[in-house]
């Protein structure tokens, strides 16, 4: 019992990095605009399929697509702003429903692309077991990108705290036109949250795709699943969004191993509303953040 607990415990741990990945793109566009991409999930979604095209059409290795997802991903994050940008009337809930039909739109392009079929990596080097311990077993793929995922946390929190461009997009966040007075554009920083949503997403992607399979409808479910670390960690945390993903993660391992795999969405959601009542600020966020 207790080598199958500290599997389960391992096991959410790593898919907990791949869940930060997701989850910090979209907190980064929600502190900066207070605005839900309903799309996010469909961005790392693409970015999977790009790293499947990239091992069937041209025989290349997933890690290869990571700077194609980049460019593809980063410019279509970017196009969605500028189309939100475009809203000047209840900007609010004019954006849920201007990503939400995005999220449509790139899903049935997907689908009419690369069929409803599931798909997974056809490289065994990701999917060999590493065994840690002599106990804790995984697959490279889940190891290697909860590495990467680790860095990349690490280097977006170190650009959040000591550049110029990090303190105005926290500044943004803060207070929009306190931060317009001091000389920052927000329109400028609000695309390149988005663009760097997107280069996380890219690699989200990746790492989802070389580790599990992916299909059209799977971008909904990431959507939400980063909606729900999101609220966990609450505003203004970088390390909160990697210690909520990491909650979920080991929460559905725990679900799956000693009840249902069915039921781990119904365990994610009762963490997430026990927060939401308990602390609406989340679990590491800013109860007193200013409000535009």
């Amino acid at each position: 019992m207790t080598e199958l607990t500290l599997q389960a415990l391992y096991s959410g741990l790593l898919v907990g990095g791949a869940y930060a990945m997701i989850a910090l793109g979209l907190a980064l566009v929600f502190g900066t605009m207070r605005l839900i991409n309903l799309a996010h999930g469909e961005l790392v979604l693409l970015a999977a399929y790009i790293a499947f095209e990239m091992e069937r059409g041209y025989g290349l290795n997933a890690l290869a697509a990571i700077p194609v997802a980049i460019v593809i991903v980063g410019a279509t994050a970017l196009l969605t702003y500028l189309a939100i940008s475009r809203i000047r009337h209840e900007r609010e809930l004019n954006s849920l429903i201007l990503t939400f039909g995005l999220a449509i739109v790139l899903t049935n392009l997907i689908l009419m692309r690369w069929s409803a079929d599931i798909r997974s990596t056809s490289n065994g080097w990701f999917q060999e077991g590493v065994v840690l311990g002599g106990t804790l077993f995984s697959m490279r793929s889940e190891l290697l990108f909860f590495l990467i995922g680790l860095a990349l946390i690490g280097a977006v929190h170190l650009w959040l705290a000591k550049t110029w461009n990090g303190r105005a997009l926290r500044a943004v966040a803060s207070n929009r036109a306190a931060a317009t007075l001091m000389g920052v554009n927000p329109a400028r920083v609000e695309a390149f949250s988005f663009v760097i949503a997107g280069l996380l997403a890219s690699v989200a992607g990746v790492a989802v795709y070389t580790a599990s399979v992916v299909y059209p409808a799977l971008g909904h479910n990431l959507t939400v699943k980063a909606f729900v670390i999101t609220v966990l960690a609450g505003l203004g945390s970088v390390p909160g969004v990697l210690i909520g993903a990491v909650m979920l993660g080991v929460a559905e391992a725990l679900t799956a191993t000693f009840l249902k795999p069915s039921l781990q969405e119904l365990a994610a959601m009762v963490i997430f509303l026990g927060v939401l009542f308990l602390k609406p600020s989340g679990l590491f966020g800013r109860s007193n953040t200013v409000r535009r």
